[in-house]
């Protein structure tokens, strides 16, 4: 079961940095000259960070 939290987890995070890439490229007001790599970097922590609580939570379940 733990594959399909993580899978989930991996398709939201690619659609959450997508957005959160393109609000800080508007604020900005221009494309980064890197975009890829400030996309790996923001899908990179929120990954490690997400995984991790997912696997606490997969760790401290009742029963």
């Amino acid at each position: 079961m733990a594959f399909v939290y993580y899978t989930i987890a991996g398709l939201v995070l690619y659609f959450v940095s997508d957005r959160i890439l393109e609000m800080v490229e508007f604020r900005l007001g221009r494309r980064l000259e890197y975009r890829s790599l400030v996309f790996f970097g923001i899908i990179l922590v929120l990954a490690l960070v997400t995984f991790r609580a997912i696997e606490w939570m997969l760790v401290n379940q009742p029963g």
